[in-house]
């Protein structure tokens, strides 16, 4: 866990650690002052059954029992300091740690999501970084706990004592051999028991994403078994790695009461055979001196638990965040202060990464600043692809997409997706209100312009019909509204931007033909000197535009506008025919 990603932020915050750390030893130093002071006074004590022997004065006890009050007081002060320092700086280590995890994950490529769910992500930012923040803050208090409390004890114990420290440190040492011992087996477990709740979070995820499914096809019995499975085996792997800490805190406190029950007998025989030489008074200190080293011992081994979680979830952390960034800006970038709205295609050939099938096949194109156009196709024709290379979500070859004149593999993709505003297919919204779903593109947009986005996208009436208007909170990804309110909600998103280039991905597909029109007259009338490109399987949301580019697996059929095409296309004329037939039986007219 001690690697670039966490040590970098450690060290930033280095000094507060070190003043944490350095408050707590002084802390352990002082507070092992109470067990001599109590061994005085029950050597004091002791001379009031010895006539011979100087008796205890009352002031000489209550100026011990104001040190020790002094002394609780200082200490009681400066946990709370070491507490401020140590805890408080692990929970910014974490603060900053979860927020480089986010960052890095806004810039993973496509393809990372597609096989790494988000139930199994969220995983990463609770429980693995929890681990971590406990390994840095509590695991760091016991390990300097353990090595500095401990040792000052064991030192004033063997000043009272040599050979009975000596006797009692076997059994100690054997104890921390264990630890270490145990403390692999461990970390193993513990990385499997989070990959396992990672799935678990992964399927509990799915589930409540797509829990109407579930039910329309009658399968809750079948996922709750599902999940009562998997349930089990994270039940089984908690309970593995729980069993071997408990087995480990037990034989240690088996083994210290072992060593007490020795101190005891070792101690009281020395009191009796010494003729004063080991008395009640040291035997009291050197008892409490061992009490206090019991925390200590207890803390390693919890400090070997911590930090087994920790380096296994520092793995899994670091596996993240070394997950590699491919689509970033190149270092050859052309900084462009304004782009014209023109895309321009050369011979554009894309094939998914891991994959050599060609999506997209010597894609030639032009689409002029202004323009409105439509991109027609059927379903796995490479529409949608060819709209996330516009958008810069994977990788191309220079030289085969142009952006204003620019090749778009040399400009920085900030401002590439500054200038489009994009309505995708599943027409994604946020848990928050409407209105800050609509504003979503800038902090502060004004009221009217949201109000004026909504109208245009002809929803403006649907939201006032609500009962809390535009501030209606929406459920997770927007379940609350039906597919076309979610589908003119996000064009008015998208019209809240007013980007230079505006990509409609099968955009009014939940509309019926009439909000259909006026959205695109609204579009039309908007948008003038602004490029506008509808992708769509209908050809009555196409037919107007100034001009129509077909696409057919992967490659480009014919370009033209509605007229031309008809006259020349055998391809688009056989598509026409086909939807007026298919509009002939949804409306019962055959």
């Amino acid at each position: 866990m001690f690697n670039k990603h966490f040590m970098k932020i450690v060290l930033k915050y280095s000094i507060f650690f070190a003043i944490g750390i350095a408050v707590l030893i002084a802390i352990d130093f002082i507070q092992l002052k109470i067990p001599l002071l109590l061994g005085e006074i029950i050597d004091l004590l002791s001379n009031t059954q010895d006539p011979t022997l100087p008796q205890p004065e009352i002031p000489t006890i209550q100026k011990i029992a104001i040190e020790i009050i002094t002394i609780v007081a200082i200490v009681g002060f400066g946990r709370f300091v070491w507490r401020l320092f140590i805890f408080g700086t692990s929970r910014r280590v974490e603060y900053e740690l979860r927020n480089k995890m986010f960052a890095h994950a806004t810039k993973l490529p496509q393809e990372y999501y597609s096989h790494e769910k988000v139930g199994g992500m969220m995983t990463y930012f609770i429980n693995d970084l929890a681990a971590v923040r406990m390994a840095f803050g509590p695991g760091i208090m016991m390990l300097i706990d353990s090595i500095f409390l401990g040792g000052f004890a064991i030192m004033r114990m063997y000043r009272i004592d040599r050979n009975m420290t000596l006797v009692a440190l076997i059994p100690i040492s054997l104890m921390v051999v264990l630890m270490i011992f145990i403390n692999k087996s461990m970390r193993r477990q513990f990385r499997i028991r989070q990959e396992k709740f990672h799935d678990l979070s992964d399927y509990t995820q799915e589930n409540f994403s797509g829990i109407s499914v579930i039910k329309a096809y009658v399968r809750e019995a079948y996922e709750l078994n599902t999940f009562n499975r998997r349930s089990e085996e994270l039940y089984t792997m908690n309970m593995r790695f729980f069993k071997r800490s408990i087995w480990l805190n037990m034989s240690i406190n088996i083994a210290l009461n072992a060593i007490i029950v020795l101190i005891l007998g070792f101690g009281g025989y020395l009191v009796i055979s010494t003729n004063g030489k080991f008395s009640d008074g040291d035997l009291t200190a050197y008892y409490s001196l061992f009490i206090s080293i019991t925390w200590p011992i207890m803390a390693l081994a919890r400090f070997f638990t911590l930090f087994s979680q920790a380096q296994a979830s520092a793995k899994r952390i670091t596996d993240f965040l070394d997950s590699p960034v491919v689509v970033k800006d190149r270092e050859n970038v052309i900084e462009v202060e304004n782009i014209e709205p023109s895309i321009m295609a050369k011979n554009l050939t894309f094939s998914y990464p891991d994959d050599d099938i060609r999506v997209l096949d010597e894609i030639t194109f032009n689409i002029e600043a202004g323009e409105m156009v439509g991109i027609l196709g059927k379903t796995g024709s490479g529409k949608t692809t060819l709209v996330d290379l516009m958008l810069r979500v994977y990788n191309i070859r220079e030289g085969q997409l142009y952006l204003g004149g620019y090749d778009i593999m040399r400009l920085p993709i900030k401002k590439v997706r500054e200038i489009i505003g994009y309505v995708p297919q599943d027409n994604f919204l946020f848990s928050d209100t409407i209105y800050n779903n609509i504003s979503f593109a800038y902090d502060n947009l004004d009221e009217e312009k949201v109000y004026e986005s909504a109208k245009l996208a002809d929803v403006y009436n649907n939201i006032v019909d609500f009962a809390e208007g535009f501030e209606t909170i929406l459920g997770e990804r927007g379940v609350t509204v039906s597919g076309g309110q979610k589908q003119r909600i996000s064009i008015a998103r998208a019209i809240a931007k007013n980007p230079e280039i505006l990509i409609l991905d099968d955009a009014v597909s939940a509309v019926d033909t009439k909000t259909e029109e006026t959205i695109i007259n609204n579009l039309y009338n908007l948008r003038k000197g602004k490029t506008t490109i509808f992708i769509a399987h209908r050809i009555s949301t196409v037919k107007n535009m100034d001009k129509i580019i077909i696409l057919d697996e992967g490659k480009i059929v014919d370009i033209g506008t509605h007229d031309e095409l008809l006259a020349r296309s055998a391809f688009y004329r056989d598509m026409v025919e086909r939807q007026k037939l298919e509009e002939m039986v949804e409306g019962g007219n055959f």
